[in-house]
């Protein structure tokens, strides 16, 4: 029996992709949930697993052609494999048609499908225990969980000294790196990828847009990293994810947004539109550039789930694993160069938000408290806004507030 693998529909508004990169070859191997192909659209780029164990029997596609939702893109011949993964066929059965990343195998262990066989692998391996293994975040088509995943949990499932790393050097890492360049003359030419071209056009299209402002505060987040510091173990136990300082930000943040409506907002033409709910981005910095997923109705999440979403973004964004409708529509962005040991910054907008906020790197230092020098954790706070719509005062205010709840926190449990 073979399988007809098609374009994927990667978003509402997606229509086509353009194939970037095959990782297999006709007649190799390729197992269920195992990347095939890489495709590029207008938002993203994904990493598209194989739907089904076999082999690689055509490529109907080349690398670099633009192809339609639902046109047929490769055939895995699926003949070879157990008898169990697939449904019974008949001689002589044409293709089936499935989606790339839809695996069409429906056992009755529903793990087979959400768990591949090189996490399972690695995971016994390293004496994972089936419970542990199937509440780690998938990063995988669907919230599959992929060797990634189980290698990841496995490096940060080790107790945080904070007096040795902060908890916040957790959300971007690892920090992605320059590639290697080799000179063959003077100079050397490099295209640019996809993603660079896309966040080039936007930088450029944003900055002629809006007229750009900066407002920054220094805040006092001893509270908070003492809280964090003392709960850290226990809260990733317990939740399978690490609280960071990026989460007790982002909700001061949204409560700010909450009282500075106009914060929340875009321009159409000579009309604000304000928007009710928050959408917040996060940019996570990848390898070839930076994106910025959005969490819908952020708004809405406690710290526990607004850490467990800004975690699941950032690894499936690392991962390729976002579709395009996740990085649209976002109401008011967070980057936060603070990873990168970078104390202050000034980014530029993500249009048609009229601002966003940049976090520093919180570091130990003397202050002068009452008259006495201590030492706390500080941070700088930096609003860049469109000074269309927001004015120096909004943008202080919004900072002064976001400061006085960051500074007054007061933790409701530890338990």
């Amino acid at each position: 029996m073979q399988v007809n693998v098609i374009m994927p529909q990667m978003g509402e508004s997606v229509v086509e992709g353009t194939i970037v990169k095959w990782t297999k070859k006709v007649g190799d191997n390729v197992a269920a949930d195992e990347t095939l192909l890489e495709i590029s659209t207008d938002k993203v780029d994904s990493e598209i697993p194989a739907p089904a164990s076999g082999i690689v029997a055509e490529l109907l596609a080349a690398e670099g052609e633009t192809v339609a939702v639902g046109a047929a893109i490769a055939v895995i011949d699926i003949t070879a494999i157990d008898a169990a993964e697939i449904s019974p066929t008949e001689e002589g059965k044409p293709a089936e048609t499935v989606a790339a990343g839809i695996n069409p195998a429906v056992g009755k262990d529903k793990s087979r499908r959400k768990i591949t066989p090189l996490a399972k692998s690695v995971a016994a391996g390293e004496n994972v225990r089936e419970d542990v293994l199937t509440s780690i975040p998938g990063s995988g088509f669907q919230n599959r969980v992929l060797k990634a995943d189980v290698l990841r949990y496995l490096q940060q499932d080790t107790p945080v000294t904070p007096a040795k790393k902060p908890a916040e050097q957790v959300l971007l890492k690892p920090e992605p790196e320059q590639p290697a360049v080799t000179f063959s003359g003077q100079i050397e030419r490099v295209p640019m990828n996809h993603i660079r071209k896309s966040i080039a056009e936007h930088m450029v299209a944003s900055a002629r847009t809006s007229p750009h402002v900066t407002s920054i505060h220094e805040v006092d987040v001893s509270k908070i990293m003492a809280y964090t510091g003392r709960v850290q173990h226990s809260f990733h136990e317990r939740e399978g994810v690490k609280l960071t300082l990026t989460s007790f930000i982002a909700q001061a943040a949204i409560g700010a947004l909450k009282e500075f409506p106009f914060v929340n907002a875009s321009i159409d033409g000579e009309e604000i539109v304000l928007h009710k709910e928050i959408n917040l981005g996060i940019a996570v910095a990848l390898e070839n550039g930076l994106i910025v997923p959005v969490i819908r109705r952020a708004g809405e999440f406690n710290l526990i789930g607004l850490t467990k979403a800004i975690y699941d973004v950032a690894v499936r964004a690392r991962n390729k694993k976002l579709l395009p409708d996740e990085v649209q529509g976002g109401t008011f962005s967070i980057t936060n160069f603070g990873v990168f040991d970078t104390l202050i910054g000034t980014p530029i907008i993500n249009q048609p938000q009229v601002a966003i906020l940049g976090m520093g790197a919180a570091k130990q230092k003397p202050v002068v408290i009452d008259g006495m020098i201590a030492t706390r954790w500080m941070m700088y706070l930096s609003l860049t806004y469109d000074h269309r719509l927001l004015d120096g005062a909004v943008g202080g205010r919004f900072l002064k507030r976001m400061t006085e709840m960051l500074e007054r926190f007061e933790p409701e449990s530890e338990n």
